[in-house]
């Protein structure tokens, strides 16, 4: 059967008309505004996490503006409670937070936690890494190990807030090599950017933190990574995990958004929609190639689940290092 031009064109209008494309797929996003929340300050993970997801609901043409806020302090803790009160019933906010938190509600015997907060989708899950100066004294993993099995109090490391990814890392690096985990000499700092000029500095031994917070200063040579928490090597970086280093050790940092208390369903689905689309965006698997970030996508009640588990596992953790 031979088509004119003239009904291949009637062809292609009726079949246009009845497709029907998300309202976002014609250019129209799904919020005009979010308003993000980041119980941290500049710089760290849970910031970089946040303009991750600015610059990939904007290039998908999902969000029209972002106004962000940050509140630093005690791993979350201090920003935590004004997102709480302060944005009570707002459909169009949201609130970047993570296993960092889990731990330091516990530590901080908080009030407030991730139970009052909307869960929406946990996104990524990030190795830590164990570093050291490279001006500094210790070199190697092998340096590192003896100086903490004489004596895990001289061995200052930096690190996120007390009781957090971090820290916990550090206690079960601790406790595998024979010593008590309560010697840790931790010393927890608000944002990825003062850890690391402590660290440049020689102020401290070593330091913990998720791989990207420590990238640049990895490349640049000043920074030398011994290890990496995770079950498998970060993709692309040649370090080795704990247990290939004969450590039966194994934790990683996982980060997430929440919507505010009080929301409605409908609005907490609006905002599910938001980051299922925003996670399968060409912009966001750009993000996690270039931030070695790896996806865990899980949305809504099951995610609300996994923080539960998550809560009574770092609980028994922070037992070891007499912080719960």
């Amino acid at each position: 059967m031979q088509v004119n031009k003239r009904e291949f064109m009637t062809m292609g209008a009726a079949l246009g008309a009845s497709v029907a494309l998300p309202a976002w797929a014609q250019g129209q996003p799904v919020f005009d505004t979010v308003n993000m929340f980041v119980p941290a300050d500049p710089g760290g993970g849970w910031d970089g996490t946040a303009r991750a997801i600015e610059r990939a609901a904007k290039g998908a043409g999902l969000v029209g503006n972002f106004q962000f806020e940050n509140v630093g302090g005690a791993g979350g803790m201090v920003g935590l409670p004004r997102f709480v009160n302060q944005r009570k019933g707002q459909g169009n906010s949201l609130m970047v937070g993570g296993s960092v938190m889990v731990g330091a509600a516990l530590t901080n015997k908080s009030p407030v936690t991730m139970r009052n907060v909307t869960p929406v989708a946990r996104l990524t899950e990030e190795s830590s890494v164990i570093v050291v100066p490279a001006a500094g004294k210790i070199k190697t993993w092998a340096d590192l190990t003896a100086a903490i099995k004489a004596n895990p109090k001289a061995v200052s490391v930096a690190g996120g807030s007390a009781g957090g990814t971090d820290h916990i890392v550090l206690g079960l690096i601790i406790k595998a090599l024979g010593r008590n985990p309560k010697e840790a000499a931790y010393v927890a700092f608000a944002g990825g950017g003062p850890a690391n000029a402590a660290i440049l500095g020689n102020q401290v031994a070593a330091g913990v933190s998720g791989y990207s917070e420590f990238e640049e200063q990895i490349k640049a040579g000043r920074m030398i990574p011994l290890a990496v928490s995770g079950n498998a090597r970060i993709p692309g970086v040649n370090v080795p995990t704990l247990r290939e280093l004969g450590l039966n050790v194994a934790a990683s940092n996982w980060r997430g958004v929440f919507g505010a208390p009080g929301i409605t369903t409908a609005q907490r689905d609006k905002l599910v929609d938001l980051m299922t689309k925003v996670t399968q965006s060409a912009q966001w698997q750009q993000e996690l190639t270039t931030r070695k970030w790896t996806s865990v996508f899980l949305a809504d009640l099951p995610f609300q689940r996994e923080i539960e588990h998550n809560i009574s596992e770092t609980e028994a953790v922070l037992k070891d290092l007499g912080l719960a």
